[in-house]
């Protein structure tokens, strides 16, 4: 009876390892038969990262950018020119504000805007947020407090800045007459314009450099034709900012020679 069990599991393990040998062989594993034991072994993969993907992560790691499928290059042209204009168009505004606090002999309404009134304690303000500056005549401006109790001190500040005013009480505003330039105060401003005028020009001259390098730094990547034309559009527009500054400190130079 024992003798008869046994010979059947033998014969049960025999088919059992004939079917899986059969379904090995149909598959691209392999079997690997010992005397004692069957080990299943699987074939020899190639793990390796296809081409495109190889080079993917080799352009990630470089930091590069890489073409789409149709070889184009993103398009940085209108960036950088749009970066560089609105830095150049900063430095011409800033030349712009630093010329209207410049005094002439005669009134203009932002000549004051630069004034900064202490009105109690800590607390400053600028004078154009205490008060509305409007032109009388070409030689007097009118100073007309939002808050009267602040009349005072407005008066304090316009006295203290370098302007050279001396504004009269009328009721509850101020009144500022603009007294003539001196020869050596149209000289001390003519100097004053010159160095405004250079350090403007500077500010628009490291904005195209630094559009220039851009340029130069994806340069690589995009036909040289097109880098050659994005150089000579910064070129272009450098110039024309600069034009623009040299002709605003000409006309600021002119009304103070002629005013005088």
């Amino acid at each position: 009876m024992a003798l008869a069990m046994f010979v059947r599991r033998a014969a049960c393990t025999r088919n059992a390892i004939a079917a899986f040998v059969r379904i090995c062989s149909s598959s691209s594993s392999f079997l690997v038969v010992s005397p004692h034991k069957a080990t299943v072994r699987a074939p020899d993969l190639d793990l390796t990262l296809p081409g495109f993907l190889r080079d993917s992560r080799r352009g990630f790691a470089k930091g590069k950018k890489l073409k789409d499928d149709s070889g184009s290059v993103e398009d940085i042209g209108p960036t950088v020119k749009a970066q560089a204009t609105c830095q150049m168009e900063a430095a011409i505004d800033a030349l712009s504000r630093d010329l209207t606090k410049l005094r002439t002999g005669r009134a203009a309404p932002g000549m004051l805007d630069h004034i900064v009134v202490e009105t109690g304690g800590l607390h400053k303000a600028p004078l154009n947020h205490l008060a509305l500056v409007s032109v009388l005549d070409p030689k007097t401006l009118s100073i007309n407090p939002y808050d009267p109790d602040t009349v005072k001190e407005l008066e304090k500040a316009i006295v203290s800045s370098p302007l050279g005013l001396n504004p009269k009480l009328d009721g509850q505003r101020l009144i500022a007459s603009i007294p003539p330039l001196t020869k050596e105060h149209v000289q001390a401003l003519c100097k004053i314009v010159t160095k405004s005028s250079e350090v403007v020009k500077q500010s628009i001259r490291r904005a195209r450099q630094k559009a220039l390098n851009t340029i130069k730094k994806a340069a690589s990547g995009l036909p040289r034709d097109e880098v050659k034309r994005l150089e000579k559009e910064v070129e272009e527009f450098t110039k024309k900012f600069v034009k623009s500054a040299d002709d605003m400190c000409k006309s600021k130079e002119n009304e103070i020679t002629t005013q005088a």
